[in-house]
């Protein structure tokens, strides 16, 4: 449980997260994430505060469907919550900790010039968020890796000198997730051998032993009966930069019992695709690109959605997600992910997986 401090903590520097007036969506994403405080500012020549962009708004504006060439002025909020510098901890306490979503107010001067930044995990004892388990799924044959998967569960296959795993606990760590559940079956003692205790990686790691296929969603049951609270669900097949804090903190702002992160995909028809009516020909869109958003593999779960997994047998992740939604049309959020993502399903992928491990550096 966190508590409350009882000091003004220290401001932030806010450089790297400012953005002129004619800035665009893109430029704001620029700056969140160089800045890496989940938020865009942007000001006028003086400095003065023109808004805010949040990490958050950013991926409701994807999800609508806007360019990331239009001004930033289409998501921009214009009448953000700050305080005036110095503020006090009483100050900053009412508005860090009692405005719903609210985890990171500006600081400015008397003119309305931004002097930095204020955080709510710097105003309580422990980390926000960072306690969510992460459970991954390792469990699966990778029948098409084949003979790779022969000796070695796809999960354990090198990329870039380390395990496809190890890339995934290594990220959850760095951003501050510690414990883990690892569903394994096929060739289980490979990653139990390597991740042991997860103390060597800086982790809590134990183990989900499916003795039969149970899918993404059945092996949850495994779950101790005592789990409360929000939890990742991610693949363990998967490559990503993604930003799993940001992640939680959308969850929990959504007040959704379920999350499903999203990636863009973009299919091209090869042909001109010719328009109708009645027999007539009304025009010819030469191999129009078509975009959709597809399940990523990366889920956050409330614990109170184990009460709806079947008693047994096979169970995936999106059966999980249709149960909830017949019960609750609005209880399931989405997540569109911008970052690094590859799906190691295939040869190919597995190729271009490890062509591209530079880019897991990204923020």
């Amino acid at each position: 449980m966190s508590e409350i401090r009882h000091l003004v903590p220290p401001i932030h520097s806010v450089e790297a997260c400012l953005v002129g007036g004619e800035a665009t969506v893109l430029d704001a994403i620029r700056a969140i994430d160089a800045g890496t405080q989940q938020i865009a500012l942007a000001v006028d020549p003086d400095r003065r505060l023109l808004g805010v962009v949040t990490d958050g708004d950013v991926r409701r504006s994807i999800l609508r469907g806007l360019a990331l060439t239009c001004p930033l002025s289409e998501v921009l909020n214009r009448t953000p919550v700050v305080c005036k510098y110095p503020p006090t901890h009483d100050e900053l306490a009412q508005i860090l900790l009692g405005h719903h979503g609210i985890t990171r107010v500006p600081a400015v001067d008397g003119q309305g010039r931004v002097i930095g930044l204020y955080r709510t995990e710097d105003l309580v004892e422990g980390e926000l968020n960072r306690n969510f388990p992460v459970v991954l799924m390792a469990g699966g044959l990778g029948t098409r890796l084949r003979p790779i998967t022969d000796t070695v569960p796809k999960p354990m296959i090198d990329v870039g000198g380390r395990p496809i795993l190890e890339h995934i606990i290594r990220r959850f760590v760095d951003q501050g997730f510690k414990r883990f559940y690892i569903s394994v079956n096929y060739l289980a003692h490979v990653i139990k051998d390597h991740f042991g205790d997860g103390e060597a990686f800086g982790a809590e790691i134990h183990y989900l032993e499916e003795t039969e296929r149970l899918g993404t969603a059945g092996s949850l049951r495994l779950l101790p009966k005592e789990a409360e609270g929000p939890f990742f669900v991610m693949n363990g097949d998967l490559l990503t930069a993604a930003n799993f804090a940001a992640i939680a903190d959308y969850h929990l702002e959504s007040g959704a019992d379920a999350t499903m992160c999203l990636r863009e995909y973009t299919v091209q028809v090869p042909y001109g695709v010719v328009e109708q009516i009645g027999g007539r020909l009304v025009g010819i869109q030469e191999k129009p690109m078509h975009r959709h958003f597809v399940n990523s593999g990366i889920y956050v779960l409330n614990s109170s959605l184990l009460q709806l997994l079947p008693e047994k047998g096979y169970f995936d992740m999106p059966s999980l997600f249709d149960r909830l939604t017949q019960k609750d049309p609005g209880a399931a959020a989405v997540f569109p992910l911008r970052e690094y993502w590859c799906d190691i399903g295939q040869v190919a992928d597995l190729q271009r997986a490890r062509s591209e491990v530079a880019k897991l550096a990204a923020v």
